[in-house]
């Protein structure tokens, strides 16, 4: 049986759940960013304390059908964009729309009335957030990091990053510098 949680987006996510279901004498056969597949069906009070501990931690157990698809859409992003070496060379839509088995309008139409923006814009969020964190660990240029998260030019990912942050790629990276030199000065 497979329980979504929602809000599960990174490894120490993972750890939190693993930690309750272990409290909880939950036995599973996996986790992943997004969800849990437990052995047997679990039982309604089990549920409530997964639920409450995970709420503890700012995670949440989800029921209702439209949110647990919007939780798995995510996951998919975040995996594309976060943890993969390289981002599909296919739309996104073909990509997602093959990942969950759904044709991608209904999971566009439904991300966007859960969410109240589209998928596309989320994507593009977090292919911002991607190329902060390459740019913070100085390993590799604008050009390296446009061609990485599949921008067809350095301007491209330059217009979409000012756009989000209301910074250019190169005021971003000096403040990242200067703090680093500030914290050195201490």
């Amino acid at each position: 049986m497979k329980l979504y949680i929602k809000y599960m987006v990174s490894l120490r996510c993972k750890m939190i759940v693993q930690n309750a279901l272990d409290t909880l004498k939950i036995e599973y056969v996996e986790i992943e960013l997004g969800f849990v597949e437990t052995l047997i069906k679990t039982s309604e009070e089990k549920r409530k304390g997964l639920a409450e501990i995970l709420s503890k931690s700012g995670l949440q157990l989800l029921d209702d059908k439209k949110s647990i698809l919007v939780e798995k859409i995510k996951t998919v992003i975040i995996e594309m964009v976060h943890y993969s070496d390289e981002l599909p060379t296919q739309n996104y839509s073909d990509y997602i729309s093959e990942k969950l088995g759904y044709d991608y309008t209904y999971l566009a139409n439904t991300f966007s009335e859960v969410k109240g923006i589209t998928i596309q814009h989320f994507i593009i969020i977090h292919k911002i957030e991607r190329a902060k964190e390459l740019m913070l660990y100085n390993e590799m240029n604008l050009t390296e990091i446009s061609y990485k998260l599949n921008y067809s030019s350095v301007a491209h990912l330059s217009n979409q990053f000012k756009k989000i942050t209301g910074l250019s790629p190169s005021f971003y990276k000096q403040l990242g510098q200067r703090r680093k030199q500030n914290l050195e000065d201490i």
